[in-house]
């Protein structure tokens, strides 16, 4: 539990929680918080009333080594090309489009095409491996593998009750909270060249370890008044690279849920990674390298900072 810069274990309050009713064991971990996530988030809420950043096992959470809010949900699922700036920059910045199309002409073809998607389209979804996922200071490793990493900031979505044909209007009722997640791509990896038939390989391009900073925190839904009203901002070695809100989604949280559900389950503590906004290493044909610092932030819900290193 944080208040401002302070947080208190959730050991520590054990002994109090269970006089609120709480279902947690005195080694709980938030995932296991959120398996019963309605009737603990009261008991959260009802304790932080009477507690304070002067409580005595409170501690400053820089003096910590922090992990993931969810540190090994059971899926992860993230939502593909749903920013439509994004899609449009990308469209230009690799030369997509229709024979003879350039410049002002193919921009008007990729705005035509984003909105005539949004409107009749569905979100494109794809899995990433739990084990890319490390912390929100943590360092981002960038394998041999590739030469074109780049970074992809984008709101986290975490699932707070089993979910499955969620209707869009009641879809934000299974959100447990919100988090920051960097979406960590190998450019050079996404197509397959091999067979081309078989698309794009989301496994070595998505998945290798360190490549899903998260966190700093899950902050509740309930103090997050609208998703899709959110700054996120990203730092490359102090120069601002994405600057974009939520708003510019082609398909909002409440839809993206709504879609995934259609074709799976989702349990609690499930990630949903919302896309990431204009500004990425492609379109502005620069790519992480060792050395690197990333600055990440999305209005409300913390900052992290990743420094880049290469496989040894």
């Amino acid at each position: 539990m944080c208040f401002g810069e302070h947080v208190l274990p959730l050991r520590s309050l054990h002994a109090q929680a269970a006089r609120f009713g709480a279902r947690w064991s005195e080694g709980a971990s938030v995932l296991d918080l959120l398996q019963d996530w309605d009737r603990n988030l009261a008991v959260l809420r009802g304790m932080a009333g009477q507690l304070s950043a002067q409580h005595d096992s409170s501690v400053l959470m820089s003096s910590l080594q922090v992990h993931p809010p969810v540190d090994l949900p059971r899926q992860v699922l993230c939502t593909g090309a749903n920013y439509r700036k994004h899609v449009v920059d990308l469209t230009l910045d690799m030369g997509v489009g229709p024979d003879g199309l350039e410049g002002a002409g193919l921009r008007r073809w990729a705005e035509d095409m984003m909105d005539e998607r949004a409107a009749h389209g569905e979100p494109y979804v794809f899995p990433k491996l739990p084990s890319a996922i490390t912390g929100a200071f943590d360092p981002l490793v960038l394998p041999a593998t590739t030469q074109k990493p780049e970074w992809e900031l984008e709101l986290a979505v975490i699932i707070g009750r089993p979910a499955r044909n969620v209707r869009r209007e009641a879809a934000l009722d299974y959100v447990a909270g919100y988090s920051i997640v960097n979406d960590v791509s190998a450019r050079d990896l996404i197509a397959r060249t091999d067979y081309k038939m078989l698309g794009t390989d989301w496994l070595r391009s998505k998945s290798p370890p360190s490549f899903m900073p998260f966190g700093p925190t899950l902050v509740p839904a309930c103090f997050v008044p609208d998703p899709q009203k959110l700054q996120i901002t990203l730092k490359l070695n102090g120069q601002k690279m994405q600057d974009e809100s939520t708003a510019d989604m082609l398909f909002d949280v409440a839809r993206q849920i709504e879609y995934i559900t259609a074709h799976a389950q989702l349990w609690p503590g499930d990630v949903i990674a919302t896309g990431s906004p204009a500004g990425n290493g492609t379109h502005y044909n620069r790519f992480l390298r060792e050395g690197d610092v990333l600055d990440s932030e999305i209005e409300g819900l913390g900052k992290q900072r990743n420094a880049c290193v290469r496989q040894r």
